[in-house]
This record gives C-alpha cells, sequence and structure tokens, in this order.
C-alpha cells in the first residue's frame, strides 16, 4: 500500500498537538526554510522536565503510607489520589506537583511533607517518516539526537535523499522546519549539526 506522506505528517502533526503541553518550553526559533547554518539557533533549550500522560510517577507521602502510591498520569493528564481525588499532572514539572498535592492535601492533613518521583517516562515520542527503513512513533527514554533517532528508525531507504532532511517542531500554533545536515554530521564528525530532539518532534526523511 502506498502511504501519503503529506497526509501521514499532518496526522503526526496534530498528535504532536496534543502533548504540547509538556513539551520544555522553545524559543522563537527560525521561520520555515532556514538555511542548515542557522539550524543551532532553532534549536530548543531544555528547561525542566514536564510530565506528560503515560508517564509512571511514585508519590510519597512521609509518614503515611496510606496516602503513598505509584501511580500512571491517565490520557487526560490527570492522576488520582487518595484524599484529593483527581489532579492535573500533564505539564507540570515534578516540583509543580508536588506542591500542588501538598496544598491540596493540607486541607485535610497538617504540613503534609510530599515528594513526586517520575519512575516510567512514556510521554515523549519522536516520530521518524519518510524514506528510512522502519518509520514510525518511538518512544524516548533520555537525551536523543536526531541522528539517534535515525537509527532507531534503522537507517535509511534506498532513495532517500539525505540533503533535505528537516525536523517538524511545533511551537504553539506554529511549526518551525529545522534542516539537518546528515552529510556534514556522518562524514565529517559535526556535532555541533547534530542537534537534540524533542517531545513531539517529526523528523521527515524525502
Amino acid at each position: 500500500m502506498t502511504v501519503q506522506w503529506p497526509v501521514f505528517i499532518a496526522a503526526c502533526l496534530m498528535a504532536a498537538a496534543t502533548t504540547s503541553a509538556q513539551d520544555r518550553p522553545v524559543s522563537a526559533g527560525e521561520a520555515p526554510g532556514a538555511t542548515e547554518s542557522t539550524a543551532a539557533s532553532a534549536v530548543v533549550e531544555v528547561d525542566a522536565f514536564r510530565i506528560g500522560p503515560e508517564d509512571i510517577l511514585d508519590v510519597q507521602v512521609w509518614g503515611d503510607s496510606d496516602l503513598s502510591r505509584t501511580v500512571p498520569v491517565r490520557p487526560d493528564g490527570m492522576i488520582s489520589l487518595p484524599l484529593v481525588n483527581d489532579i492535573r499532572a500533564a505539564g507540570l514539572t515534578p516540583a509543580e506537583l508536588r506542591l500542588h498535592i501538598t496544598q491540596r492535601l493540607a486541607e485535610f492533613i497538617p504540613s503534609p511533607e510530599v515528594a513526586v518521583i517520575v519512575r516510567e517516562v512514556h510521554s515523549v515520542k519522536i516520530a521518524v517518516l519518510g524514506a528510512v527503513r522502519v518509520p514510525g512513533l518511538f518512544e524516548v527514554k533520555g537525551p536523543a539526537t536526531v541522528l539517534e533517532m535515525l537509527a532507531r528508525a534503522q537507517g535509511f531507504s534506498e532513495f532517500a535523499d539525505r540533503g533535505r532532511i528537516v525536523v517538524l517542531r511545533r511551537d504553539g500554533a506554529t511549526t518551525t522546519r529545522i534542516p539537518f545536515n546528515y552529510r556534514q554530521v556522518a562524514e565529517q564528525g559535526s556535532e555541533q549539526d547534530n542537534f537534540p530532539v524533542y517531545a513531539g518532534d517529526i523528523i521527515v526523511v524525502p
């Protein structure tokens, strides 16, 4: 079956928008059509990890084992805890969620001490589409670069245009196109051009 890549890419962009709340804050970046020499300025800076749907959290309330538990973040971004019931987790840092839980528990118990630990990360996903051997959506457990994600997709297919690879990155309602210079990275070993990827990025190999 022939894959209609423009339709597939558009669908992935819509899916990525649902996870934009947990993405790292991004800079304004370059306008569409940015050149390879300006790609570095379009790369976002890492702030703090933001919790997303499907992540697994350890919520510990000091001195109260009945309130402490391991909870999954539901698709709606909420978690369920005793006393506080449902509370939003997606889009928050662990420190922000700890503060919210502490404030809610303070209505029931005096001076609660709460810790929030991210046990498993499942919300960070990167799409690799186009002329690669195994296109798809990949979970990322830690920092990763464009070259590493291309390796996860098992490299290029026979007719891949390695000189026109782009990374599509959403910033709210705006999508930035960041060129990736594969030859400079792979053949010249330029680590500077092998920039990081972030949740919701889509790597397109024409």
